[in-house]
């Protein structure tokens, strides 16, 4: 969508797209996500819960669907406002070239990235001689972890490992002692599958006598021999953010795996790992990673404000099209009987009027006949989750700019509080702990720009 510039293959791609399982066909998906649901309440019921999102929430850090749609309903409105921002500024975009219409769904993607080159001129190709893919993590994420937590890391050429192109490090904790091992699986291949993401090959666990094997696996594209592995920005936070899964399983210290580590509810699992991309960004990390791979120069100040300033572009349809989604969700697993059932267009309709996503422009992120997430992929009641976790990583990280920032102590106290305990705590009460009071919504919303 982004780079389709015939507009009408554009709309027919999306409304393939949108409108894939309501057809009447074989493959309409209405009837079945409708017995879903309700099947979903009958269960709740039956395990004493008025609802099914009440059911699902019992061991999650959101504990009730209504703070759940406390969060939701807080992003929204600013969300909605900054995304009806955006569009004013793509229609002002489509008249001056004289395009002769009005903003839609499938047009948003093809002037948004128009608008974002106009405003803050990011050329991938400026940038990326700059994050050499080595560097980002030797000089960048483990840095950073050191610097943090004062972990170190040594390379083992002579651990055995699955692919010639996978790399291994030991890990060593702050007294010199033996931590971890850690793999790194950097690149793109015919047989593997896409995306980013952390593994345990090995828990931690006392009981087991066990400490953890961890890999982080990416999808970057192998440089042809003898070149420089060169990333994007988005590769760098990623990595960053991987990394950020790594350092809770690295530090997890429990007795059993089943609540070591990364094994806690789904509204908290992703906070470790966003609040890591903070560090990408932080001036004493950046500096010691950022070199471009041939003058060895870093990269200049005027760069690194575009990179900051684009942080909060397009922030409104995206925190829009997430949010709403996610009301979606919860509004179909909050229902406590039958007769508050409607079919499935109706109900959906009714939930974004209500909540007030009335941008036409802006449509959830999945429609609810092909929201897979909240059917069959372990997301019901759960999409929130996502906007949970974002609200403990804003507000914890403003807590440790407002208290020394990069300091080993704040390394240490994040560690202790937050990610070592796996999930042998209340995790509410851990954030607790670890800021003295409550998540706030503040920080999140300054992050996105929708707040100064």
């Amino acid at each position: 969508m982004q780079n389709l510039k015939n507009r009408a293959t554009r709309e027919k791609l999306f409304k393939a797209s949108w409108y894939r399982a309501e057809k009447g066909d074989e493959n309409d998906t209405r009837a079945i996500l409708e017995k879903t649901a309700k099947l979903k309440m009958d269960k709740a019921h039956l395990m004493g819960k008025s609802s099914y999102a009440e059911l699902n929430l019992m061991d999650q850090m959101a504990k009730k669907p209504e703070n759940a749609l406390k969060l939701l309903s807080q992003l929204a409105n600013p969300a909605v406002a900054q995304a009806k921002k955006e569009s004013d500024d793509i229609q002002k975009l489509i008249d001056e070239q004289k395009g002769g219409f009005s903003l839609e769904p499938w047009d948003w993607n093809f002037y948004a990235e128009q608008v974002r080159k106009a405003k803050y001129d990011l050329d991938e190709n400026q940038i990326k001689p700059y994050f050499e893919v080595s560097t980002v993590l030797e000089k960048g994420v483990f840095f950073a972890a050191e610097k943090f937590y004062g972990i170190t890391f040594k390379e083992r050429k002579d651990l055995p490992v699955y692919h010639p192109d996978v790399v291994a490090y030991e890990v060593f904790d702050r007294d010199g002692k033996s931590l971890a091992i850690y793999y790194l699986d950097f690149y793109t291949r015919d047989n593997k599958n896409g995306g980013a993401w952390m593994s345990n090959f090995v828990e931690q666990s006392f009981t087991t006598n066990t400490k953890p094997v961890i890999v982080n696996v990416f999808n970057y594209q192998k440089p042809a021999p003898g070149k420089p592995s060169l990333i994007s920005y988005d590769d760098v936070s990623t990595m960053f953010h991987e990394f950020g899964h790594t350092l809770h399983g690295l530090f997890a210290n429990q007795k059993y795996v089943t609540i070591s580590g990364t094994n806690v509810p789904r509204d908290f699992v992703e906070f470790p790992s966003q609040i890591n991309e903070f560090f990408a960004l932080e001036p004493a990390v950046l500096k010691n990673y950022a070199l471009h791979y041939e003058t060895k120069q870093p990269m200049p100040t005027a760069l690194v404000e575009k990179i900051k300033k684009a942080a909060t572009f397009n922030q409104g349809y995206a925190t829009t099209e997430l949010v709403s989604a996610a009301t979606l969700d919860m509004a179909w697993h909050s229902v406590t009987s039958e007769n508050q059932f409607k079919p499935t267009l109706e109900f959906e309709k009714d939930v974004l009027q209500k909540y007030g996503f009335t941008l036409p422009q802006v449509p959830p992120r999945y429609h609810s006949p092909y929201f897979a997430h909240i059917w069959g992929g372990g997301y019901s009641a759960g999409y929130y989750a996502y906007m949970w976790s974002d609200m403990l990583n804003s507000a914890a990280w403003d807590w440790i700019k407002n208290n020394g920032g990069m300091t080993r102590e704040n390394g240490d106290r994040f560690r202790k509080y937050i990610l070592s305990v796996g999930n042998s705590v209340d995790l509410n009460q851990a954030f607790r702990d670890f800021t003295g009071k409550d998540p706030e919504i503040t920080p999140l919303l300054k992050d996105k720009g929708f707040v100064k």
